[in-house]
């Protein structure tokens, strides 16, 4: 193995038998005349006519520890942070074993910091085989920066690695179609790749299924099966929400008898059942393509995905404009007008999934949809009370 300098070394039973007793007596004469010097306190030991002993370390070695730092980093700086430390660092974090092995925390780049260099940095982790790079560079690219074409070759290329946002995502987009015309949806595809997303353990993508079975949707009707994916789902959401409420608490120092409070700490958890837990569902814990998309298209027009600027007024009707999935934590856009599925009762929301719409029902939606003109102007057109009273426990239906 080398060196930064080129020279080899070899094992410590090899080297401590090449080095003689005069070798020991001028390492520690080296070390003794270093320890009263203030270098020896305050910086890395520099003998006289020697570099530091930093660049003595071969370089597979330096690439080692920068991986592991990648690795473990928590956010963007950590990770630049590291390399800005010396020269050395910044010419090892072009290594592929390096870029390979970056932690998703630390590619979560914000729409607001969105740059050339970003994409670069990104394209550069793909490259090297960042599964995690692979799928939010294809989201960025097929939602917000219109190539749809390299942006899903980049997340099937992070399906077949097996990353199961990226199966459930392109699951979504063969539901609807997305990028192409209604022709282009493909059912059995998107239930297919939502059952591989399933084995691997990503809940929405359970919960979607169960939907698909329930309704025989891209697969053959079973309600019993449907049912039991669905009590699957949300029993590993709850889970989910026991683990983190649990290290929200060793985190916070609050004993298992205190309270937790603040927004969303408590929602509707198994939503497809009515029953209540602690959520984790948070809006902080959305996955980083979400939190971009929802991000970059606050304050960009939908169907001008390059070009900055206000949202455009959306109409109302049916020759409204392109609007986001109603599923706070999702941030998928329509890619066509009328793409996603709208409520049937209020027909303001819209849903890019039947997961999202499961979801949103029982969280937010199920006390805002009231449909009072559509009850109203029936029970003008039916003077019968009776015929009222029927059409609004239909309308109230979910």
């Amino acid at each position: 193995m080398r060196t930064r300098r080129g020279a080899c070394y070899s094992s410590c039973h090899e080297a401590a038998a090449a080095e003689g007793p005069e070798m020991h007596r001028h390492k520690r004469s080296r070390t003794a005349a270093t320890e009263g010097s203030p270098s020896a306190v305050s910086g890395p030991a520099v003998y006289a006519g020697e570099g530091n002993m930093f660049e003595e370390l071969p370089d597979d070695l330096v690439v080692s520890i920068l991986a592991d730092v990648a690795a473990s980093a928590g956010s963007p700086a950590d990770l630049a942070g590291a390399i800005m430390t010396c020269k050395r660092f910044r010419e090892s974090a072009r290594n592929r074993v390096v870029l390979a092995k970056v932690s998703p925390r630390c590619l979560a780049v914000r729409a607001k910091s969105w740059s050339d260099s970003a994409h670069r940095f990104l394209k550069r982790c793909t490259d090297a085989g960042n599964l995690d790079a692979s799928y939010l560079l294809g989201m960025i690219r097929f939602y917000c920066l219109g190539s749809r074409g390299s942006g899903a070759a980049l997340m099937a290329a992070a399906a077949v690695g097996g990353h199961r946002e990226a199966l459930y995502s392109l699951a979504v987009i063969q539901f609807n179609g997305s990028g192409g015309s209604k022709d282009d949806r493909d059912l059995r595809a998107g239930a297919a790749l939502c059952a591989r997303a399933a084995s691997l353990g990503h809940v929405d993508a359970l919960r979607e299924l169960g939907h698909c079975l329930q309704d025989g949707y891209g697969v053959r009707r079973s309600l019993l099966d449907g049912r039991r994916l669905l009590i699957q789902a949300n029993a590993r959401e709850l889970a989910a929400a026991v683990a983190s409420s649990a290290s929200l608490l060793r985190a916070t120092g609050t004993s298992t008898s205190g309270k937790v409070s603040g927004p969303g700490r408590h929602s509707c958890l198994l939503s497809d059942f009515g029953c209540r837990a602690a959520a984790a569902a948070a809006a902080g814990e959305a996955h980083a393509a979400n939190r971009f998309l929802a991000e970059w298209f606050a304050s960009r027009p939908l169907g001008a995905e390059s070009g900055p600027g206000p949202a455009p007024m959306e109409e109302d009707g049916a020759g409204g404009g392109l609007r986001m999935c109603s599923h706070a934590l999702c941030g998928r856009p329509e890619t066509r007008r009328h793409e996603f599925r709208r409520c049937s009762v209020c027909g303001v929301v819209n849903y890019c999934s039947r997961a999202c719409q499961a979801l949103h029902w029982k969280m937010v939606h199920k006390v805002e949809c009231t449909p009072m003109d559509r009850w109203l102007d029936a029970g003008n057109a039916n003077p019968d009370p009776n015929a009222a009273v029927a059409v609004a426990a239909a309308a109230a239906a979910p």
